[in-house]
């Protein structure tokens, strides 16, 4: 439940010791019944904050999106659009104002970083974010059916598909099953990581596969058009593990 909420409750505690402490007392003659359906109709409603305003541009969905990662990286989280009224709301219809393309990483949910709720976002994961024609389509889907104006390539510190590739190719092995089909998807990353011969190859590599599907993104057919009018923006961006800080490395809509 959101902040606002809390100062209520603990006046609806704070009372419910007060009533016991006077029962035992013998200075109370009747103690009220707690927890009645109409007591616990009221605390629902204490507790359940309106929703905020679907941001319409890039510009606004990507500083919510930043607003909810300060406040995760603060450790102040609101939790917003996470109670069964909102529930409710969106069971029948949606309106998402981002798309989250992330890693599969168990520690880089989107839904928890940006601090958003039930309808906010269209989540991906894949593994480094590797794309191919179901995982376009997939976020093209927003932005092409209901006017979803940000898409997000986030990727991420010390990432496992990244270095698991980066061996693999630097070492001229293969890797087993279909993990080789994410090796495969990130040569382009794998081959400027190279070129650039940065301190931290895999780091550098997973900087340039964000900004490489970022741009492949931003150009393709169906969504270069909604970007070059500015119903659209593709930003890519990296997420510290050590600092839970989202640091935007491109594409943010001025």
């Amino acid at each position: 439940m959101d902040a606002a909420g809390h100062p209520r409750r603990r006046a609806l505690l704070t009372g419910g010791f007060a009533v016991a402490a006077a029962a035992l007392a013998g200075c109370a003659k009747s103690t009220p019944k707690a927890g009645t359906p109409a007591d616990l109709k009221v605390k629902a409603k204490a507790t359940t904050a309106p929703p905020d305003e679907r941001p319409t541009t890039a510009k606004a969905a990507l500083a919510r999106l930043m607003e909810g990662n300060k406040r995760w990286v603060d450790g102040n989280l609101h939790h917003p659009d996470r109670d069964p009224d909102r529930r409710q709301l969106v069971a029948q219809t949606q309106e998402p104002y981002g798309v989250v393309l992330s890693c599969i990483d168990s520690r880089v949910p989107p839904e928890l970083l940006f601090d958003t709720g039930l309808g906010d976002l269209y989540v991906l994961r894949t593994g480094a974010q590797a794309v191919g024609p179901v995982v376009t389509g997939s976020v093209e889907y927003g932005p092409m059916t209901s006017g979803t104006p940000l898409i997000v390539v986030l990727g991420h510190q010390r990432c496992g598909a990244v270095e698991a590739s980066y061996k693999a190719m630097r070492d001229g092995a293969t890797l087993p099953g279909n993990l080789q089909a994410i090796a495969d998807a990130l040569r382009p990353a794998y081959d400027q990581a190279v070129r650039l011969d940065g301190s931290d190859p895999v780091d550098t590599m997973t900087r340039a596969q964000i900004r490489l599907t970022a741009n492949d993104l931003r150009s393709n057919k169906d969504l270069g058009p909604l970007v070059k009018k500015g119903s659209l923006a593709v930003v890519g961006a990296y997420y510290s593990l050590d600092t839970g800080r989202v640091e935007i490395l491109g594409g943010a809509p001025s």
